[in-house]
């Protein structure tokens, strides 16, 4: 049988060691079955051949915006080559013409293996997308190809495939990936091996993986590439689903649970005295949810979802509090030593009065404290204990650990998670709560396993955020607004972005910023905090500002989680339009924890893309956390979406879309749930491909993680 998997790409004619070398670095692609399953990201009519007169007459009705350029294919030759500058600043520019006029082509990197490969006088087909710059159209970095036919098929819609800088100087650019995809089928000489079973594919309609394969990079017909992605996006959703409800029908089979049956004085006694205030109907539910899990006999895996200040931290310590009721213990863990200690203050505080000895243990602990701390963990003499990675070492150990709540567990990779199931022979109960809003579709198959409870209310006496559009240009009346709030004894957060690509400019924006904002309110005092501090240096800053000693905070988006001051009432974000719609809506919630009526300032420049002013509107309407993360969802993709690098999923979604392909992913989901339920571990004859599959895809994952939410 033909195994495509087993054949390097390497050995492929026109490849070798170096172009295999940046595959493999690149795009992750070593055999040829992975690049058969390098899929094209968008589509171009390519049957067209522009002139450059035609170009020209393009890019005038463009109006300087090179957005509105399309793709473009122009026939011609070069007739001269430069290499202009030194250094760093070296570049090769050519003179590119047709019958019709000159059209300069650009280099910025490659120079000497580019004037190598491409000759003046020859005829080459251009394939590019124009730059402008001061109404004069030019190519950076374009395709050229000697041959103007079509590989793989008749000439029309072609598919384009991402490609990096890298990729480019190999000459690994979209045309070299389309050809070597049809070396790839010319030299397959029977189809594709199928991956699904006959009744599946005749259930969910779907064409053969050859026929898919084949179409989804040269489509013979629109329909044919319609039918290829469809089968293409199902098989993936599939086998992912098949995945998540075979690890949770495992855990199932293997794995019971700590019985909760008991809930007394802890539980009754803070109920009656010191409950801050009345639980929220959606709090009720929750607890409801969590006290039947722990009661179930099997171990509890439910993810608790809801926007910040919502009252997850109450529901928490409620089934804390039902885990001690019953003879066990409790921890929590946390991403930052800041928020364990808030956590810390905060439980301390609302259960005082009862008894219940809570400790601390985070990598600032002193040793003399962990000396104290860690024999009361072990003797059962603790009942809760907070804190950071350090609960995961080795030398914590538990009398009976019963529940372990997790903290914005996206923040916690699967092996440290792994660590804290060892603390006991039978796994404690899992409670993971997240403030990041998630989609349907991706808690499905990210968080596929756990059960979901959602508190989609907020306590009483909140006041929802107020959230302001402004334009940089009106910045002095604003300062004038965020004035007198802090006349009134409010502190004030001012968020700048820190982008990778644009680290150092950020970080002298936000130094810029932070001169200026003190210029501004000479009167007050200002802390400053980035991700590039040491860790020590940063949390002192944010402590001042915690504990009111400073009014105002210059940061970057480190402060998205964690800290809790009820007396900020306003977020100011600096170039808003450079944040994700969830991201914004995460800062948004570091206000509004208090009585007071609070504000979020989006300050932005005038000239928006439509997205940006579309995801700027949204934020201004509407304070719903799931409303926002949906439409985020549908804006930008799942891309790395919080959590997704360390969820312990086994694969990759390589060509289905999350925020579209809902109606599939449901299917997928219940076809795989049918197949379970008849063979659990896909032991009968007739699922023997798809037990076989599943191992395949599974193989990279490590032994052992499977079982970690």
């Amino acid at each position: 049988m033909l195994d495509l998997a087993a054949q390097n790409i390497m050995y492929l004619p026109g490849i070798g060691p170096r172009k295999a070398e940046v595959l493999k670095r690149e795009i992750e692609v070593e055999s040829f079955e992975d690049m058969l399953y390098y899929f094209p990201f968008k589509y171009i009519d390519r049957s067209k051949l522009f002139t450059v007169k035609e170009l020209r007459e393009i890019a005038a009705q463009a109006r300087n915006d090179e957005s509105n350029l399309p793709w473009i294919q122009l026939k011609g030759a070069i007739i001269r080559f430069d290499a202009i500058g030194e250094g760093r600043k070296r570049r090769l520019t050519a003179v590119f013409t047709d019958k019709t006029g000159n059209i300069e082509l650009v280099w910025f990197q490659n120079i000497r293996a580019i004037q190598n490969a491409y000759k003046i006088g020859v005829e080459y087909v251009l394939f590019g997308k124009p730059n402008l710059f001061n109404g004069k159209v030019s190519f950076a970095h374009p395709e050229l190809d000697v041959e103007d036919r079509f590989y793989g098929g008749e000439p029309g819609v072609q598919g384009q495939y991402n490609t990096s800088e890298a990729m480019k100087n190999a000459f690994l650019h979209s045309r070299a990936i389309q050809k070597i995809i049809t070396s790839i089928l010319e030299w397959m000489k029977e189809p594709m091996p199928e991956t699904l079973p006959e009744p599946i594919l005749k259930q969910a309609h779907l064409v053969p993986l050859d026929a898919a394969i084949r179409n989804i990079h040269f489509p013979s017909s629109p329909v044919a590439l319609q039918n290829a992605q469809y089968r293409l996006k199902f098989e993936e959703l599939f086998f992912l689903q098949l995945n998540i409800l075979q690890v949770t029908k495992f855990r199932e089979k293997r794995l019971g649970g700590f019985n909760f049956t008991q809930v007394g004085d802890f539980f009754n006694n803070f109920y009656r005295r010191n409950l801050p205030f009345e639980l929220t109907n959606a709090q009720k539910r929750v607890v409801r949810e969590i006290r039947r899990d722990m009661n179930s006999g099997r171990q509890m895996n439910r993810l608790l979802q809801g926007d910040v200040g919502s009252g997850k931290t109450l529901a928490a310590l409620l089934s804390m509090l039902i885990a001690l009721d019953n003879g066990f213990q409790a921890a929590l863990m946390a991403p930052t030593e800041i928020l364990a200690n808030q956590h810390f203050e905060t439980l301390t505080r609302m259960t005082e009065g009862l008894g219940i000895k809570i400790s601390l243990l985070t990598g600032s602990t002193k040793k003399k404290e962990r000396e104290k701390i860690l024999p009361a963990l072990e003797s059962g003499e603790t009942h809760i204990v907070i804190g950071t990675h350090a609960l995961i070492e080795d030398t914590v150990n538990f009398a009976r650990l019963g529940l372990v709540v997790i903290d914005e567990q996206h923040r916690f990779g699967v092996a440290q998670r792994a660590k804290l199931w060892d603390k006991n022979s039978i796994p404690p109960h899992v409670l993971v709560m997240t403030a990041t809003p998630i989609p349907r579709t991706l808690a499905m198959t990210f968080y596929g396993d756990l059960e979901v409870s959602v508190i989609d209310e907020l306590p009483p006496g909140r006041k929802p955020v107020k959230t302001l559009h402004i334009y940089s240009e009106k910045r002095k009346n604003l300062y004038e607004s965020v004035r007198r709030q802090l006349r009134l004894g409010r502190q004030v957060y001012i968020v700048y972005p820190l982008i990778e690509e644009s680290e150092k400019i950020d970080l002298q924006n936000l130094s810029d910023g932070f001169e200026t904002t003190k210029k501004i309110f000479p009167e007050y005092r200002v802390s400053m905090v980035h991700g590039k501090m040491k860790a020590a240096e940063k949390d002192a800053e944010m402590q001042k500002f915690v504990s009111g000693e400073t009014q105002i905070m210059v940061a970057t988006t480190v402060i998205e989680v964690g800290v809790n001051v009820p007396n900020a009432s306003v977020m100011l974000i600096e170039n808003a339009e450079r944040f994700g719609l969830s991201q914004l809506h995460q800062l948004r919630g570091r206000v509004g924890r208090g009585a007071d009526q609070s504000f979020c300032i989006l300050l932005t420049k005038y000239q928006l893309t439509d997205a940006t002013r579309r995801r700027i509107r949204i934020m201004t309407e509407t304070n719903d956390g799931f409303l926002i993360a949906e439409e985020d969802l549908k804006l930008r993709g799942p891309g790395d979406i919080d959590g997704t690098q360390q969820s312990g999923i086994a694969f990759n979604l390589k060509i289905a879309d999350l925020a579209r392909d809902g109606q599939i992913l449901s299917l997928a989901r219940d076809i795989a749930a049918d197949i379970l339920k008849d063979d659990p571990m896909l032991e009968k004859p007739n699922n023997s491909l798809l037990n076989k599959q599943l191992k395949k895809l599974n193989r990279k994952k490590q032994a052992g993680w499977f079982m970690i939410s």
